[in-house]
Formats: C-alpha cells, structure tokens, sequence
C-alpha cells in the first residue's frame, strides 16, 4: 500500500497496466472477435460508428443528399458491413446504421469531408483517446480533486488502458467527445466561464441520451443564482438554436426526419437497460423513473451550490450513474462517463470510510470491478509473451466481465455515500 502511495510507482505501474491492457485487446480480444463474426457469417466492412455520421455529412454537404433517406441508409451499410444488409436473411444484423443523429452534427465533421475516410478514421481515433486523456483533469476540477501531477497523469493512463477507451478507438464512436464537453462544461463553471459551459451544453446535444440529464441540472443550477448564472442559460439556448437553425437551413425539414430515424433506431438498434437486464421488466421501469425523479430533486436541492463544491460534484456523479443505469444502451463506449462518479469516490475516500459499512462496501466494490478488467487483461498479456495469443482466445472475454456490473454498483456507491451525508461531510 506504501508503493501505491509513491507517485513515481502509481505512474510506473500505470504505465504498465496501460501496454498490457493494449496488449491483450489488439493480440487476444480482437482476433477472438474476428473469428466469432466469422463464424456467425457476420458481414464485416468498416464497423466504424463514425462512418454513417460522416458519409452523411459529405454526402449532404458536397452532394446536397439527405442523409435520412433510405438510400443513403444502403450506402451507409455498403460501407459499414461491406455490403447492403438483406432483410431475407435472417443472419444478417438487425442494426440499420442509418445516419440517426441531430443534423447539425455534420458541423463536427464540416472539416473532414473531402478527406477519404481511411484517413478521417485514424484521426478520430487518435482525437477521441485524446478527449478522453483531457476529460480526466476536467472532471478532476469539477469534482474538486486535487492531487499530485503523477497521480493524474496515471489515472489519464489508466482511463485510456481500459476496455471502454479500447472499444472506441477501433469503433470510433463519439461518445467520448459528448463526454469531453460535459466535462470541459464542469470545468467551465468552475472557473465562472460560464458562456464557454452554455456553449459545451448545447454541442453536448449531438448525443441526447447521454446529456440531456447533465444539461437539466445546469439549467436547474443556473436558476439557483440567476443574477450571477443566467449566462449559462443564456448562452445554451443561444448557441442551441444557432445549431438547429443553421442546420434547418442546410436541409429543410431535418428535425421531422431525425425524430423518424431516432424511432426506427429504438426498434433496431436500442438494447436493454441495465436494470431491464437484471429485472422484471415492470420493476425495472419502475426503478427507473424513481431514479430519474431522484435524480432531479436531488439537482434541485443542489442548485444554490456553488461549481466545484462537494454538493457540486456529487450531483455530476449522480447524473452519470443514473444515466448509464437507465439508458437503453449497453456499449462500453459510455462507460467514460463514470469518471466522475470514480474520480470522487477516491477523493472523499478518508469520509467514506467514516461513514459506514455499506457506503465503504460499495466502494470497494466499484474498485474491484476496475482492478478485475484492469488486473486480467494485464495477466494475459504477460501470457501472450510466452504461450501463443491464439491460445488464449478462450479466455479473451475474461477481463469483460465486470463492465455490466460496474454501473448498478457505481450507481448503489453513489447512492449509499449521498444517504450516509459524505458530500456534506466531505472536506477540501
């Protein structure tokens, strides 16, 4: 425990967990996955998430072709799978990987469309390890966690050696960019910047699911001092029009379609919530509803605080837990959005361990459940340098395990330490 407390060691093995993390995923966990698709006869092309989003956009921008339309849905999978998907064969995927997005996320990716998209490709994977690289000193200020330069830079090694930062390098999907905007948000409020955070918010849209809980409380916490916060507001509904008017002028009508394609993106594409998963389907509906209205008082009662207070940041992280716990989307290109939730938890640690079994218990837990992914992956790398990787595939998944458990229980150490006073408790 000593060695964990010197930063110089936390960086080194850090450092190491990240390699070997990588190790395991690029030499064990991908050929695994290869070899199931094609097993299944799983059409592969591209996969990446980026390229619907993309090729909507070129085509829309340099084409004047929507990017809703069926049309453009089968140019999408030609690429996205290899070939058109065949509503006859009853093996093919069910995922239509039609461009389902707020238009005006083609203003994103305005810069790259008369780049070929190999190229594009590398860029985004390399843009969205870095987001989430920056998201972590972000989230560190919002949450007011402070601690040695070592130290934060082994939890940025850390974050980008895990599975979740590993799936949206080769997916590209751009979750960790809405992450990276609610964090710099965070950050923004804390430091009074409070047009850059309106500005963030509104940019956050592009991914509703993932936000639309963040953007109510800050809306919420901008009513708590409305002489000294409505900049926020202000500026959030300002540049949220700007989006939707721009992009209404590039495609008449846009808002009508992407309401169809986010319904048919329910049907054919929307998982399971976690609760829906570990539940009877009415309890977990239940519980959901209970949880967001939790959710939302709790914001209420946390509007007066001030940014980067512990009230501040336990209310971020109440936001992620439940979001990730009630969101019909189980892929682990969301899970980034625990830092937070993690990132206090560590640093209210010393008021954890007053506060009773239960809330220590969970924290534990939720420690556990990284150290598992973290550790695992770690031990079969060290394995592939002596035993053959194809050897290993069997036990490619071993270091998975923990993802579906780590929100529901992040969610109960969040819970637990609110109910047991900690953010009150909490001291700087």
């Amino acid at each position: 425990m000593n060695l964990l407390r010197n930063p110089w060691f936390a960086l080194a093995a850090s450092l190491v967990v990240c390699v070997g993390v990588w190790r395991w995923a690029e030499t064990i966990l991908l050929p695994s996955n290869t070899f199931v698709a094609q097993t299944r006869k799983i059409p592969i092309g591209n996969n990446s998430d980026l390229y619907p989003r993309w090729l909507g956009a070129r085509e829309l921008l340099l084409h004047h072709r929507d990017p809703y339309s069926p049309e453009m849905t089968r140019q999408i999978q030609l690429g996205f799978y290899g070939r058109p998907l065949d509503p006859k064969n009853p093996t093919d995927p069910k995922d239509q990987v039609a461009f389902a997005y707020p238009l005006y996320v083609i203003f994103l990716l305005a810069p790259t469309v008369t780049l070929p998209f190999q190229i594009v490709l590398k860029i985004f994977q390399w843009l969205l390890l870095l987001s989430l690289t920056a998201s972590i000193p972000l989230w560190m200020s919002a949450v007011g966690f402070r601690t040695r330069p070592q130290f934060a830079v082994a939890g940025m090694l850390l974050a980008v050696g895990s599975y979740p930062a590993i799936s949206d390098y080769h997916l590209q999907n751009l979750a960790l960019l809405v992450v990276l905007m609610l964090a710099g948000a965070a950050a923004a409020a804390v430091r009074g910047r409070l047009l850059l955070a309106g500005f963030l918010l509104a940019l956050s849209t592009i991914k509703p699911q993932l936000s639309s809980l963040f953007i109510l409380f800050f809306l919420l916490w901008a009513i708590g001092d409305w002489k000294h916060r409505k900049p926020l507001s202000w500026s959030f509904a300002a540049s949220l029009l700007a989006l939707l008017l721009a992009a209404e002028g590039v495609s008449p009508g846009w808002v009508t379609k992407f309401l169809a394609a986010t319904r048919a993106y329910q049907a054919y594409a929307a998982d399971p919530s976690i609760l829906q998963i570990l539940l009877p389907t009415w309890l977990a509906s239940l519980l959901s509803v209970a949880l967001v209205v939790f959710v939302v008082l709790y914001c209420w009662r946390s509007r007066k605080a001030p940014a980067g207070t512990p009230q501040f940041g336990w209310a971020l992280a109440s936001l992620a837990v439940v979001t990730l716990t009630v969101m019909p989307k189980l892929a682990a290109y969301n899970q980034p959005l625990l830092i937070p939730a993690v990132l206090l938890l560590l640093a209210h640690r010393d008021a954890i361990r007053k506060a009773g079994l239960l809330p220590r218990a969970l924290t534990r837990a939720v420690l556990i459940c990284l150290l598992w992914q973290w550790g695992t992956a770690l031990v079969l790398a060290l394995a592939s340098l002596l035993i053959p990787p194809s050897s290993l595939q069997v036990a490619a998944g071993i270091p998975e395990y923990t993802l579906l458990a780590l929100p529901p229980i992040t969610l109960l150490a969040v819970l637990a330490n609110v109910r047991a006073g900690v953010p009150a408790r909490a001291v700087h």
